[in-house]
């Protein structure tokens, strides 16, 4: 038996205590560390978003196709570690009966970061639609670009069958101060080619007019190179070639061409103006339209040294044609007309060479040098040396060879001591 005061106090305590429901205890199990845990790598995870978002925005200035695709796959990529912890979240952690206030305020955390979400994926796909339009701005420039080249190629096309009159000479230059034709290595080196045609084309018909009035052919080669050692007799055509070569270029490297003139003050520009103007002009015109400018004159002084006046009078009996050219005139008979063709296209060269800032320079090789890859190119091009021999010499320099810039143009040059293939 316990006293009664002591009954009265027990009676006191066992009514205040409480019974609490089946969730409650449920909630007092669970680990809070897990739920801290889980919370920690939301939150991480939303920063790391963040921060792809901030890389995506960066991509597009400057505009740059390979960040903005490397930024959209990591925003891509967070976005997915998210729904991945949403799922993980709700498969471990089922809906309680009864919601605590702190599992409120998660709840409510977590639904804010999903409508960010949602704002990142609007914004993803506008930059997105972005992206394809800069790709199709790319696209329709560059197919510009390429419309503009093809333009430009056909350009040179006419302007090569067509070709430039003296008048459309002086237009020859754009809104923008720059030329139609461009003034460039592979230009000149075109018009060397050229020249060197001229020369050969030439000694063809004065060869046959040699043959025609009785020349020795042996003797005349022998008499300008003695001593050549050629592989083949029709191979004496050379020397032909070369003499002409030689006479035609003596003077090259002085600026006027050792043709006399008023005007000392001459530009670069005038040069290749000069060169516009006469590009596709017929020569014979051009000497007819001015039969006393530095072209004429220059055509006159290579005649009288090019064309003997033996070889001249027994090839027409006389030297009317010579005398009718010394004293300023320019005949239209067709052997001069050959010859205005090949000075025409030496004094391109001319025009053309001191166009360039420096001038083109031209050098020549002597009979006797060693043959150089380098400086030489063999006029013949199935020679072959026997390995006991020595190194092939040089024996005619059909034409001249060229400094451009930094880079060489290789003299023509006939080798003496050589075999040639069939």
């Amino acid at each position: 038996m316990q006293p009664s005061g002591a009954k009265d106090t027990q009676l006191r305590e066992s009514n205040s205590q409480k019974v609490h429901p089946q969730p409650m205890e449920e909630a007092a199990n669970q680990n809070p560390e897990a739920v801290e845990a889980m919370v920690s790598r939301i939150f991480t995870n939303i920063s790391s978003l963040k921060s792809a978002y901030i890389q995506l925005q960066s991509a597009h200035t400057p505009y740059d196709p390979d960040k903005i695709q490397a930024a959209d796959k990591l925003v891509i990529s967070e976005l997915k570690n998210l729904s991945e912890l949403k799922h993980f979240y709700r498969e471990h952690n089922p809906k309680p009966v009864c919601v605590s206030p702190q599992d409120s305020r998660l709840a409510a955390e977590i639904q804010e970061q999903q409508s960010l979400l949602k704002t990142y994926e609007v914004m993803v796909k506008k930059f997105q639609s972005e992206i394809q339009n800069k790709d199709s701005e790319i696209g329709q420039l560059q197919q510009q670009i390429q419309e503009a080249s093809q333009k430009r190629v056909k350009l040179e096309k006419n302007l090569k069958l067509r070709g430039l009159s003296a008048k459309e000479s002086e237009n020859a230059v754009d809104e923008n101060g720059l030329y139609i034709m461009d003034l460039t290595p592979v230009l000149f080196r075109s018009a060397v080619e050229a020249a060197y045609r001229a020369i050969h084309d030439f000694s063809k018909p004065l060869i046959n007019m040699m043959k025609a009035a009785g020349w020795d052919l042996d003797a005349a080669a022998n008499s300008i190179e003695p001593d050549i050692a050629y592989a083949k007799r029709a191979h004496k055509k050379y020397a032909f070639e070369s003499h002409i070569c030689q006479r035609m270029f003596t003077g090259f490297q002085d600026e006027f061409f050792s043709v006399k003139h008023e005007n000392s003050a001459v530009t670069k520009d005038s040069f290749f103006h000069q060169y516009l103007a006469l590009r596709e002009m017929d020569p014979l015109d051009a000497v007819g339209q001015s039969p006393d400018s530095l072209f004429g004159n220059f055509c006159r002084s290579k005649y009288i040294v090019v064309v003997h006046p033996k070889m001249e009078a027994s090839f027409f009996g006389n030297v009317d044609q010579r005398n009718y050219i010394m004293g300023g005139g320019h005949p239209r008979t067709a052997f001069y007309q050959a010859f205005l063709k090949l000075a025409k296209s030496i004094w391109l060269l001319h025009r053309l060479a001191y166009s360039f800032d420096p001038p083109v320079r031209v050098f020549q090789v002597k009979k006797g040098s060693e043959f150089s890859e380098v400086y030489m190119e063999s006029v013949l091009k199935n020679f072959i040396v026997d390995e006991n021999e020595e190194k092939p010499k040089v024996g005619l320099m059909v034409m001249p060879g060229f400094y451009i810039g930094g880079s060489v143009i290789q003299c023509q040059v006939y080798l003496t001591g050589v075999k040639v293939t069939e």
